[in-house]
């Protein structure tokens, strides 16, 4: 049973260690590089729509940012396998933590309410001035014990920052609302 406990710090520590230094690490803000869609797409989809990731209401059948985290977590699970006969509380224990890091980050970037309420560390993450700090994403735990862990949720300056995309998002609708239909060429009068 000491496997659980150990599982759940695993896992956490691993979330820290892989965000840090693969997903921000240096090949990853490369444009060819595997490991770009974290910071190119996710982040940039995140920073835009303010924390929501549309990337997530992608097909399961495309290769995107979506399933590339899945394929991480698939992979990473199968490096895992060989440890179950002999530690198998702890095995499953990571296997459940692989699996709820992905519902829990999916969540988190559909309903950008709740992942700001459950899971602010990772707000605070995408949404503070500073994207390189607050690693984990499930439990701030490694965060805490690293000296990552920045708090932006619920501050003045979170507030404003809100309030500043709510107007911009509320512009650009009243554009998208209000300006003409475009014409196809084939159909815009011809001068004389």
């Amino acid at each position: 049973m000491l496997g659980i406990p150990l599982g759940l710090l695993y896992a956490n520590a691993g979330e820290w260690f892989i965000h840090k230094y693969v997903l921000h690490g240096r090949d990853a803000k490369k444009p060819e590089g595997f490991w770009s869609f974290h910071w190119l797409e996710h982040h940039r989809n995140v920073r835009l729509h303010g924390y929501r990731d549309p990337a997530y209401e992608r097909p399961l059948t495309e290769w995107n940012a979506q399933t590339k985290e899945i394929a991480a977590l698939a992979a990473a699970a199968a490096l895992h396998a060989p440890l179950l006969p002999v530690a198998p509380f702890f095995t499953a224990t990571v296997w459940y933590s692989m699996a709820n890091y992905y519902y829990v980050h999916k969540r988190s970037h559909l309903d950008p309410e709740w992942g700001k309420r459950r899971i602010p560390w990772h707000y605070d993450h995408h949404m503070a001035p500073d994207q390189h700090k607050n690693w984990c994403v499930t439990r701030p735990w490694f965060d805490v014990l690293m000296g990552t862990r920045l708090h932006h949720a619920g501050t003045e300056r979170d507030r404003k920052e809100t309030e500043i995309r709510r107007k911009q998002a509320a512009r650009r609708a009243e554009a998208a609302r209000t300006a003409p239909e475009a014409v196809p060429p084939e159909a815009a009068p011809k001068a004389a």
